[in-house]
């Protein structure tokens, strides 16, 4: 599938999410905006990061009193060879790494993460 109709795909998928939010977290989550790229860039594989990561959260988190601007990149050629070509999969993986790094925004760590089924 061509990158341009992935990126919708995506976008659909972190549209939906959205609404799907409780109110009190609905206004956190769109401060964040989400970048959509096919596959980290050589910037992000010279820091130590793998090639076929699905997501980044960048930036500092909510609440943290830092300025870093945030940001969730979600790769989506990553995330369509993840899910194996199958827009069903490729639609809830898109899902799951949206609110793992989201989850990130909000200060969540791994363990965290996990106990919410963000892992």
């Amino acid at each position: 599938m061509k990158g341009s109709r992935l990126e919708r795909l995506a976008s659909d998928v972190v549209a939906a999410t959205l609404a799907e939010l409780p109110r009190e977290l609905l206004e956190v989550a769109r401060s964040v905006p989400v970048r959509f790229e096919p596959v980290p860039g050589p910037d992000l594989l010279a820091e130590g990061f793998e090639a076929d990561i699905l997501g980044l959260f960048s930036g500092s988190p909510h609440g943290s009193g830092e300025t870093d601007p945030p940001q969730i990149y979600l790769y989506t050629a990553n995330l369509w060879d993840f899910a194996e070509g199958d827009v069903a999969a490729f639609r809830e993986e898109a899902r799951l790494t949206y609110l793992h790094e989201l989850g990130h925004f909000l200060g969540w760590d791994e363990d965290q993460l996990a106990a919410r089924g963000l892992d």
